[in-house]
């Protein structure tokens, strides 16, 4: 594991409540899982016995509605953590996991991991907490789609993938999202062509610049506004 790996792992909230020592020891039990783009780590429904945190790459978490229409759940990068709702409550896997790009994931067995959920109390609270934090984005997600329109749930989604994939340039922030325009219609719960309208509404009001997969933010405060 390199020194890279180690400093992703520590921002995890997995291990930000241990000292050196104890990361160290947790660490030893991780195992690496690389995936190429498009592949599939797990599939909703089947048996949970580990948690994952990114190491590099981005990976997509989505459920399929009966009909057969995919819901985009959420977009994960390094240092964030998915799988150990199944630690907790061992039934089938709530969502299916797959790598939006190329991704290396370091992978921890709920075997491994539930001694120091009794030696380490202050690990169990941190996943609590990981668990609480994703319980309010939920409830913040079902609040947007009754109360928000199309638009401010888009002008809130590139937000939030700003937030966590954002690089300052030149021209603006550069979000390098990776995902295409259906999986961003998913993400924010509309049609592509309804996302496509607000993408481009934004774009002539100069607020952005749309690029292969990515935005460049050129007014952040006029993009905050509109998500309110």
């Amino acid at each position: 594991m390199t020194d890279r790996d180690v400093d992703v792992l520590s921002r995890a909230p997995l291990f930000e409540a241990l000292d050196e020592q104890g990361a160290k020891a947790l660490r030893a039990n991780v195992t690496e899982v690389r995936l190429a783009r498009g592949q599939t780590l797990f599939n909703e429904g089947e048996t949970g016995d580990r948690l994952y945190v990114v190491l590099e790459g981005k990976i997509k978490l989505t459920r399929t509605a009966p009909d057969g229409r995919e819901n985009l759940l959420s977009v994960l990068g390094p240092s964030e953590m998915f799988g150990e709702l199944s630690l907790f409550d061992p039934r089938p896997r709530t969502a299916s996991a797959i790598a939006v790009t190329e991704c290396r994931l370091a992978g921890l067995g709920h075997d491994d991991l539930r001694p120091w959920l009794t030696g380490h109390p202050e690990v169990g609270v941190q996943l609590l907490r990981a668990l609480a934090q994703r319980l309010r984005k939920t409830n913040d997600i079902m609040a947007d789609l009754v109360f928000t329109d199309v638009p401010g749930r888009v002008a809130k989604a590139l937000l939030d993938l700003a937030e966590r994939f954002g690089q300052p340039s030149e021209n603006g922030l550069h979000v390098h999202h990776d995902l295409t325009q259906e999986e961003l219609a998913q993400l924010v719960g509309a049609s592509r062509e309804t996302v496509n309208k607000a993408l481009a509404d934004f774009a002539q009001r100069n607020w952005l610049r749309i690029e292969a997969r990515a935005v460049v933010i050129l007014d952040i405060e006029r993009l905050r506004k509109r998500s309110k």
